[in-house]
């Protein structure tokens, strides 16, 4: 059996190096998109990469497959990224693989106030959702018939904690909900404020969040582009997630655009010049979920 206590993290062992985080702190650029604009790259899941201006890189919530075993949400494990900073919303396994990042700097479930050249995130400590009855599974209440986990705050296990996750670059403020409750206490919706560009789980189970609950919290954050995430992809996700994709959301949304590719690039003027605009990026990524299928038979064959 494996001993629990002497697993960690494995930075050690990685081949980089903080020369880039060096650079930065002393103000050159990393090569970014420039004054006034942003990279927002999407890598399945709930995992986003955010670009700055001067190319300090940010990657939020990267995913793994259930550590216990037995059943698998993904076709492959993460691929390889190296990045200058790691989030995570919430301990579980679809949004915690900070452990496999290249990264230099890790933020794990942050609460208060990070700021480093040309970029600040908060995060603000919450709850996640603990009530799925409007999802065909219920799975937070099957959670609990299950297992001896509570999910229900304010007793809650630490996995059933979440941060929301502001990141304020180039004058944008950018929001990533992680697996938050729709129906945080008014002082946390006083933090938020309004946001430019907001990241929120939809998919047409709905796992997360329903269609009202999600019109509920846009109506309170008022963003001017709401990008989904925590859905299906067809070459990434296992259908016994049981997760679909956002498509009638999108459907149903009077502006609604997909993106052709799994990184684009948006300035921050015509960030401010949208209303209501929801960005997809369907099964747009910005890997080759074809060479991780790959490399994964090629371990299996191996």
């Amino acid at each position: 059996m494996t001993d629990r206590t002497k697993e960690g993290l494995w930075a050690w062992k990685q081949s980089e190096n903080n020369n880039r985080m060096i650079a930065a702190q002393g103000g050159h650029s990393l090569d970014g998109p420039g004054e006034s604009a942003i990279r927002l790259a999407y890598f399945g899941g709930s995992c986003f990469r955010i670009t700055t201006p001067s190319g300090v890189t940010l990657m939020i919530d990267p995913w793994r497959n259930p550590p216990w075993g037995g059943w698998d949400w993904y076709l492959f494990d993460f691929p390889r990224c190296e990045v200058d900073i790691g989030l995570s919303t919430h301990a579980h396994f679809d949004h915690d693989n900070l452990h496999c990042l290249h990264a230099s700097t890790l933020l794990d479930r942050l609460v208060g106030r990070f700021e480093f050249a040309d970029v600040a995130v908060t995060g603000i400590a919450d709850k996640h959702v603990s009530d799925t009855t409007h999802n065909k599974y219920d799975w937070a209440g099957l959670t609990r018939k299950l297992t001896p986990m509570e999910t229900i705050p304010p007793d809650n296990w630490r996995s059933f904690d979440n941060s929301i996750l502001i990141v304020e670059t180039a004058g944008l403020r950018i929001l990533h909900w992680g697996d938050n409750r729709p129906d945080p206490p008014d002082e946390i919706w006083d933090a938020l404020g309004q946001v430019d560009i907001a990241l929120l789980p939809i998919d047409g189970s709905p796992h997360v969040l329903s269609y009202d609950q999600i019109a509920q919290v846009c109506a309170r954050l008022k963003p001017r582009i709401t990008v989904p995430h925590h859905y299906f992809v067809w070459n990434i996700t296992h259908r016994a997630s049981s997760l679909l994709p956002p498509d009638d959301w999108m459907a149903s949304h009077p502006n609604a655009r997909f993106t052709d590719t799994g990184e684009v690039t948006l300035r921050t003027d015509e960030v401010k010049a949208e209303s209501d605009l929801a960005l997809c990026f369907g099964t747009k990524v910005a890997f080759d979920p074809a060479e991780e299928l790959a490399a994964k038979s090629g371990k299996v064959g191996a």
